[in-house]
């Protein structure tokens, strides 16, 4: 994992802000979990760590306020801002009101065709290169960014804000002790870089914990080969399922494979039977799927 911080500063030495911001009028929703990006230094971090230019299409995930949708489309050269909280259309359809390069959809990330979305947008304008970014509600970060890593959308880059936990366990390289099964399947799509650390008081209101920013830079090629992309991340899952478990134990969660098939594929894999999925890195896991794909076939 390549990383660049930023310092995103401290009680002793900042002024935060414990209100709205003026004009917001919009009572942040808990179902939605809605925190309201405040602080300037953070939003310029972010704008400035996406990579964004003239010649970007970007797909912004939940503006909310706009904080981000202002900078972003000065920079861009077509903005789409995807925001499932109707609340939040007017305001934003007013603040972008002056800008010809905003497009505001109602809809939640998860059901839009982004790869469709992008492709049709990128030869509409003639832009280079697509560049999503977003502040992921906490509740849903893994579903948004695997879909936004398996869509196939040909993003040069995914920059999101998550839950700091949550930031650290997908930043992670496979096979140390923070990773986790989020932590391969980000790995395998992409280049890992931090953007900046983000207080919790950097919002309004204040969330429970702090954040981070993440950029997701999309691999051409993945750092692996296998034979079969599915039973490897089933493979993965099977094993973080139940991790203090031995991997002999654990992949019986597979359900399609007995003990002394798992039993041989870890041997043909050279893996012993008395590890743990943490202490796998990538390649041990592709090894693993393959000689159980063999055994299928042999079987």
């Amino acid at each position: 994992m390549s990383s660049k911080k930023r310092s995103s500063g401290s009680k002793n030495n900042r002024t935060y802000k414990t209100k709205p911001p003026k004009g917001l009028g919009i009572r942040p929703s808990k179902s939605l979990g809605q925190n309201f990006l405040i602080d300037d230094e953070i939003i310029e971090a972010i704008v400035e760590g996406s990579g964004v230019t003239e010649d970007s299409l970007v797909i912004e995930i939940g503006p909310g306020t706009g904080a981000l949708t202002l900078p972003l489309a000065e920079r861009a050269g077509h903005l789409i801002a995807v925001e499932l909280d109707e609340r939040m259309l007017e305001g934003l359809r007013v603040k972008t009101f002056s800008l010809g390069n905003v497009e505001i959809i109602h809809e939640d990330i998860l059901k839009v065709d982004i790869a469709g979305l992008a492709a049709e947008k990128m030869e509409e304008f003639g832009l280079k290169d697509l560049r999503i970014v977003g502040n992921l509600p906490y509740y849903i970060t893994t579903p948004i960014i695997m879909k936004l890593l398996e869509a196939g959308t040909g993003a040069e880059s995914i920059t999101v804000m998550m839950q700091k936990e949550v930031g650290d366990r997908i930043a992670a390289a496979p096979g140390t002790k923070l990773s986790g099964a989020i932590s391969y399947s980000v790995h395998y799509y992409s280049e890992v870089s931090e953007i900046t650390d983000v207080s919790r008081e950097c919002f309004y209101p204040v969330p429970k914990v702090d954040s981070v920013v993440l950029r997701m830079d999309l691999l051409e090629e993945h750092p692996v080969k296998v034979k079969d992309e599915e039973l490897f991340f089933r493979c993965i899952k099977a094993g973080f399922s139940q991790r203090r478990k031995t991997l002999l134990n654990s992949l019986m969660s597979l359900g399609d494979y007995d003990k002394s098939t798992i039993s041989e594929a870890l041997d043909a894999a050279g893996i012993e039977h008395e590890r743990r999925a943490e202490s796998l890195d990538m390649g041990e896991f592709a090894r693993l799927a393959d000689s159980l794909l063999e055994a299928r076939i042999a079987g």
